[in-house]
């Protein structure tokens, strides 16, 4: 069975533990955003799908989740301006009747070596995937605390915080600051039973990743890494689901990784066969 296989409607015997919960993913017309509202709706939940740029994708979203029998709908909203965040928010709950759960996925990047840096690119990364991220998860957590029914906010963060991957130091930046915020958060936010968890996503398989890459490049150096492959959009959705779960509820301020084991000393693993070598010419 391939990891994208569960596409399918869910039938009677499926299980469904977010029935009944509302939930708000940004930037979910493509990608692990995508990945993560298929997966929602398929446990259940009824979902609004944010975009900025991309309506008809979005549109094409909205509809394969309602083919899982949940209501779905889109809203476009520019995640950099807090402004708009709060009117995504309150759309999000005004269709839905409430929020239950807050997917923080929305994120901008460019490649540029720091003393190269397009500063209007950099300026952009931050105010997307930094800015952005704060501004819906205040937004979203003020939301759940006015209709105190407690709730969660994922942040898909990525193992760029603590990885200083070179021609991508906005990025970077604006990662390492996600995982404090969303720590920080689920500290001051336990009292109101609001769980707040990050996700750090391995190399998946992306239309973003084609901003910078062939497919041959995608194809080749995929299968180099420890798992031999990229990973899938709804992998990172079932773990956003995972989450979630109200079965997850002692979960709180925790990194869940799914990364194929890219974080792993894997290219060490030359140091074994080399040490085989020289064992086996003595």
């Amino acid at each position: 069975m391939s990891a994208e296989s569960s596409d399918s409607i869910p039938s009677a015997e499926t299980p469904r533990p977010l029935k009944g919960k509302r939930a708000l993913i940004s930037g979910a017309s493509r990608g692990i955003g995508r990945g993560i509202a298929l997966e929602m709706a398929q446990a259940g939940a009824s979902v609004t799908i944010n975009y900025h740029s991309n309506p008809d994708e979005a549109a094409s979203v909205v509809k394969e989740c309602e083919a899982m029998g949940v209501e779905a709908f889109a809203i476009g909203a520019d995640i950099s301006d807090p402004d708009e965040v709060q009117a995504l928010v309150a759309g999000a709950s005004d269709h839905m009747g409430g929020l239950d759960i807050v997917v923080s996925n929305a994120a901008y990047s460019d490649r540029h070596l720091m003393l190269e840096s397009d500063m209007e690119e950099f300026r952009r990364t931050i105010d997307v995937s930094m800015w952005g991220a704060f501004h819906l998860v205040r937004s979203g957590a003020q939301q759940m605390v006015d209709a105190g029914n407690g709730g969660n906010i994922v942040v898909i963060s990525s193992p760029h915080a603590h990885m200083p991957m070179p021609g991508a130091m906005a990025y970077n930046m604006a990662k390492a600051a996600n995982d404090q915020m969303a720590r920080t958060a689920a500290v001051e936010l336990a009292s109101q039973r609001i769980r707040v968890n990050l996700i750090h996503p391995g190399w998946i398989d992306t239309p973003g990743e084609r901003k910078f890459f062939q497919e041959e490049t995608l194809r080749s150096e995929g299968a180099k890494l420890p798992w031999g492959r990229l990973g899938h959009i709804r992998e990172i959705g079932r773990g956003a689901v995972f989450l979630c779960d109200p079965k997850s509820e002692y979960i709180t301020g925790s990194t869940l990784t799914i990364d194929g084991g890219i974080q792993l000393p894997w290219r060490e693993m030359y140091r074994v066969e080399e040490a085989r070598r020289e064992t086996a010419a003595t």
